[in-house]
């Protein structure tokens, strides 16, 4: 899901993880559901990519 949502506002691994202040390193693990993150980063992720509460539901049923 990040993933996705990153491409679709033309952000780079490398943008996003200086516009959440974390790691490139720590952003590609996230995308591919290597590692988990805090709250606090999770709710900067939602904000920078405007995901919405339906698309974060969705993606929550499928797992």
């Amino acid at each position: 899901m990040i993933r996705e949502n990153r491409i679709k506002n033309g952000l780079t691994q490398e943008e996003l993880a200086e516009k959440l202040d974390i790691s490139w390193r720590h952003m590609q693990r996230l995308e591919y559901n290597e590692e988990n993150t805090t709250v606090k980063t999770l709710k900067k992720i939602i904000k920078v990519l405007n995901i919405s509460d339906e698309e974060i539901l969705a993606y929550l049923k499928k797992q």
